[in-house]
């Protein structure tokens, strides 16, 4: 169980308590899921006591009918939760000394309110660097669920390219692809602002889908994720609508050649850096090193961005387990964007990506 490795951690680092504010990382370790909106919502996890999530009174039948079997306590929006928590917390343990919390998480606000209800502990202690490492290396299970959402990335693209004709704006595409997942798929959540980007648009990589319209002979980049049993997807694919110039053809495929080049070079014992290199150096020699502006790739799991980051300068050593995506890009100002994504996983002796989606410039013809 999860929970344990946070309790073992309390342990070793002489936590009392640890206050766990991201709903993401709550699910990871209780297999309860929410949105608390602007509500307070909570996991405390104590060394020697059993943990407990704290959460708005209308959530906490869902609570305790949902994988966690612990206590449940709630509070009603007139109350003071933070009152109602310090109050729990001292009938376990009594007055903690340090209470560790997740500093990349927790806004200022709220800890101020912790320290009034808290005035003898300290909360220098960050489980935030814990929670990272604990979701680094993935387990034959969660794989399966990356895998899943991955074929519905597979599933969305094919919706997109069909979608393709002179005229309809990149939204219109983007649209296409949310309502079809919703209808076809009963996938209620994307990962991430589906991302349609055609011609220079593509250029500028997170500019979204705009009311910008699809014309011919244009290079057309897609950027899109599922969230499937709370594991997300992510992935890319460029595509040419009609018959793109010569140049454009070129810049696809050496961004494609490095990407290939990469996947292949993943494996156990590499670091992070290495693999960034390995992409990086054909996409320079060819001549595009500047246009390429970001890292290889980051981290996937009940996150679309975690940890580990394959850039430059990271030299953490890739292990089985460890999932992340591997995306080159080219973006030339006025001329094209071009970014071929697949996540996957560090396999025993190689790296197994989670989407299927050929890579071969696919051709997708003009339609009125």
């Amino acid at each position: 169980m999860n929970l344990d490795k946070l309790q073992n951690w309390l342990i070793s680092t002489n936590n009392d308590v640890a206050y766990i504010s991201d709903p993401i990382s709550i699910n990871y370790f209780t297999g309860y899921s929410m949105d608390p909106h602007e509500r307070i919502f909570a996991l405390i996890a104590f060394k020697d006591k059993p943990a407990f999530i704290f959460a708005p009174e209308l959530n906490v039948e869902e609570a305790k009918n949902s994988a966690w079997d612990g206590d449940v306590y709630g509070y009603l929006d007139h109350e003071n939760p933070w009152a109602k928590i310090a109050d729990l917390v001292n009938q376990r343990v009594g007055k903690p000394n340090n209470i560790a919390i997740e500093k990349s998480h927790l806004s200022v606000d709220r800890l101020e309110q912790l320290r009034i209800a808290f005035p003898d502990s300290s909360f220098t202690n960050n489980v935030s660097p814990f929670v990272a490492e604990a979701r680094l290396r993935k387990t034959p299970e969660e794989v399966e669920q990356l895998k899943a959402a991955g074929a519905e990335a597979d599933f969305a693209f094919q919706i997109g390219f069909n979608a393709l004709r002179n005229g309809v704006t990149e939204r219109y595409v983007a649209g296409q692809i949310d309502y079809q997942l919703k209808l076809q798929k009963g996938v209620m959540h994307t990962s991430f602002e589906t991302i349609v980007q055609a011609g220079t648009n593509a250029a500028n990589p997170h500019l979204g889908p705009t009311m910008n319209k699809i014309e011919p002979n244009e290079l057309v980049l897609f950027d899109l994720g599922t969230m499937h049993n709370g594991y997300a997807s992510d992935s890319s694919r460029t595509v040419a609508y009609g018959e793109p110039t010569a140049k454009k053809k070129e810049i696809y495929e050496v961004d494609r050649e490095a990407q290939q080049a990469a996947i292949e070079a993943a494996k156990p014992g590499i670091t992070a850096s290495e693999l960034d290199a390995v992409a990086r150096n054909i996409i320079t020699k060819a001549g595009y090193g500047e246009y390429f502006i970001h890292r290889l790739g980051h981290g996937i799991g009940m996150n679309v961005h975690e940890f580990p980051q394959i850039m430059e300068g990271n030299d953490v050593v890739l292990e089985e387990g460890m999932c992340f995506s591997i995306e080159p890009g080219i973006y030339i100002p006025n001329v094209a964007g071009v970014r071929i994504e697949d996540c996957g996983v560090v396999t025993k002796n190689g790296f197994e990506t989670f989407t299927k989606t050929s890579k071969e410039l696919k051709y997708i013809p003009v339609k009125d």
